[in-house]
């Protein structure tokens, strides 16, 4: 399985972005998937995810209300909708498959995309 990560940019805080995660190869429709990003000097957090039917979302408390995880399976594609960016939103923004398909945040995620670079100006 081979997810690629796309969309990320350089945006003004308070503007919108919206990620990609497209994947290749396995059964997407089967997996969980998740948002992970990694600021410069900071570990790997967890942002949203999203179980295998789309039925059931988790959002880190940071990004509650602003940012929105969905999925189209016929297109083998999860997204990740970000809006009222802040600075501290900047950051590589990772994709990941849960081949069990619970999507939740403590899963293990067995596949990674590239990560797509999202910086936010104040």
């Amino acid at each position: 399985v081979q997810l690629q990560a796309s969309g990320g940019g350089l945006v003004q805080a308070g503007e919108s972005l919206r990620l990609s995660c497209v994947a290749s190869g396995g059964f997407f429709n089967r997996y969980g998937m998740g948002w992970f990003r990694q600021a410069p000097g900071k570990e790997r957090e967890f942002v949203a995810s999203i179980d295998w039917v789309g039925a059931q979302t988790r959002y880190a408390d940071s990004v509650k209300g602003r940012f929105t995880i969905s999925r189209r399976n016929a297109a083998n594609t999860a997204y990740l909708q970000m809006n009222s960016l802040k600075p501290e939103d900047t950051a590589i923004y990772y994709c990941g498959a849960d081949r069990i398909g619970t999507g939740s945040p403590g899963a293990k995620y067995d596949y990674w995309g590239q990560g797509t670079q999202v910086t936010v100006s104040s």
